[in-house]
């Protein structure tokens, strides 16, 4: 079934999404969201170039969380529940005791071997408590998305910062290293790399650099056999979920991808401007909350993020 709003490439996907109606339009007025997360009954979600973090709920509808986010990019929760983010203005990875208070934080990472890390941007957390993240340098090629400033690690890493607290720099071959996601059963990591974007504000896209999200294995705390798992178009992948049937839901330039587990499109949600990111959350967790551009979308599906599926997470929405 194809419709204005979703394109079915396999039947499976009627099954996965209620594509009876349009995506529902949830907030908007905004410049570019970003790292949406549900807690406490709530969607959290970062407005970057704003430099704020909001918050929205059935009930209030979108309000302002936090006033100073340091252009906060993306979200997550720990093992305990709360929030992981990226700030691109601190250029650190910091865990929220409160996402209303900004001095309520502990600093997850902030350099590496004595060099300050350029701007994280995603993170997922592992059952084990490490903290994965990506580092690319958005936040510091311009003013819209952090403070302009040099790069001092002289490339854009993917990193894990282990449960002890040391920080390792574990692929390091990525142009503009961006979303991530385990599968369910955390033996792969999936990547994406957006090194096509040009500039922050996106105005255009050259395909002859990397526009796709790579898979590795992972062995503790070593990634190996990387490979492209799949190439996206039109646009490039930022944010993504891999839900509990290893099925990969990523950002594109126009809506959310649908990919099976070999990588195969499954379907689309499409959406009228370029879309960051998405999370599974609601009160049943199977609502689909996609931060695109200035708005946020919901849309009703039957999947729930893989993190549900893992021993030690249950209720909670990484």
């Amino acid at each position: 079934m194809t419709s204005p709003r979703f394109i079915s490439v396999d039947p499976l996907f009627g099954t996965f999404v209620d594509t009876t109606g349009a995506p529902e339009q949830i907030a908007d007025g905004y410049v570019w969201t970003e790292g949406p997360v549900w807690l406490d009954g709530q969607l959290f979600f970062n407005d970057i170039p704003n430099k704020r973090m909001m918050r929205w709920s059935e009930a209030t509808g979108a309000q302002v969380a936090l006033e100073n986010s340091e252009f906060a990019n993306g979200n997550t929760l720990d093992l305990s529940g709360r929030m992981v983010s990226c700030e691109h203005g601190g250029r650190r990875v910091i865990r929220r005791h409160d996402p209303t208070d900004p001095g309520a934080v502990d600093v997850i990472a902030g350099h590496f071997e004595g060099r300050r890390l350029n701007s994280p941007n995603d993170v997922v957390v592992c059952s084990d408590g490490s903290v994965w993240f990506t580092d690319p340098p958005y936040g510091i090629n311009s003013d819209i998305e952090g403070y302009p400033a040099q790069s001092e690690i002289g490339g854009c890493y993917v990193y894990c910062a282990a449960p002890d607290g040391t920080l390792h720099a574990v692929a390091t071959d990525f142009d503009k290293p961006n979303g991530l996601a385990f599968s369910p059963d955390e033996s792969r990591l999936y990547v994406a790399d957006s090194g096509a974007i040009k500039g922050a504000s996106f105005p255009g896209i050259d395909y002859d650099l990397p526009h796709h999200i790579r898979v590795f294995d992972v062995d503790g705390l070593t990634l190996s056999n990387g490979r492209v798992f799949a190439v996206i178009a039109p646009g490039v992948p930022d944010g993504f979920r891999v839900d509990h049937e290893g099925f990969v839901w990523t950002s594109a330039l126009d809506g959310v991808h649908c990919l099976s587990p070999e990588g195969a499109l499954i379907g689309k949600i499409r959406l009228p401007q370029q879309t960051s990111n998405l999370c599974f959350g609601g009160t049943d967790g199977q609502t689909m909350f996609i931060t695109s551009s200035d708005r946020v979308y919901r849309v009703h599906t039957t999947r729930r993020d893989a993190a549900h599926v893992l021993a030690g997470r249950k209720g909670k929405q990484l």
